[in-house]
């Protein structure tokens, strides 16, 4: 990824999934993040192959090209390809590493899903991740708080503070990237799940019709 001219620090935030497809609900969650924890910007990054995923995954250039099509053009939304670009398993402490170099003088927040902070000790490097960025836990309306004690073993008392203080609370929207996958596969409706273009993207150039049908979020 080339390092974009920087102008200011920034509150960068970096969503990082395998986005197979994008839906609203991925979008809801990054401008939900903006909103609420005052973020300059927000880079999704696709991954080129999840640690946590093991089903086929659709090519990366579809995958970009959703993304792309679902952003819009959005001034403070974008597309990163660096963990496509790097190859081989996406590991989230890397990719982090890599952003601070490329913008050293940001304040980098990561954003996660309340169930993905359940599992973050087991990530790779998991204390570095949270000293790298600031995990933005996000949890649905009307559902408890999250366990971050999970993460005291982690972090200090100060940096645990400032996590608990930036998580999250987003409207509920049941969708999940497997379910427009198997709804696709099984000839079913998709639309108003994501944005036009990507629903027409999908349909246009035959993705999921035919694919092994996976499980992520």
């Amino acid at each position: 990824m080339q390092p974009l001219t920087q102008l200011c620090i920034m509150r960068l935030g970096i969503y990082g999934g395998t986005f197979n497809p994008v839906h609203y609900g991925h979008l809801l969650l990054a401008e939900t993040c903006r909103e609420q924890t005052g973020l300059d910007r927000v880079l999704f990054v696709p991954n080129a192959v999840s640690p946590h995923k093991d089903h086929a995954v659709t090519s990366p250039e579809a995958r970009i090209e959703m993304l792309k099509l679902a952003l819009g053009g959005h001034p403070a939304m974008q597309v990163s390809t660096l963990e496509i670009e790097r190859g081989g398993v996406s590991f989230t402490v890397e990719t982090l590493t890599r952003v601070q170099q490329d913008f050293p003088n940001d304040k980098l927040f990561f954003l996660m899903g309340a169930d993905s902070l359940e599992d973050l000790p087991t990530w790779r490097d998991p204390g570095k991740i949270c000293q790298l960025a600031v995990p933005l836990v996000v949890r649905r309306a009307g559902s408890a708080e999250p366990d971050f004690g999970k993460l005291a073993h982690l972090v200090d008392s100060e940096r645990l503070g400032e996590i608990r203080q930036c998580q999250v609370t987003m409207p509920v929207m049941e969708l999940s990237s497997t379910d427009i996958r198997q709804r696709v596969a099984a000839g079913n409706s998709i639309r108003y799940r994501m944005p036009r273009g990507v629903e027409m993207y999908i349909l246009g150039n035959g993705l999921y019709s035919s694919n092994r049908i996976g499980a992520d979020g």
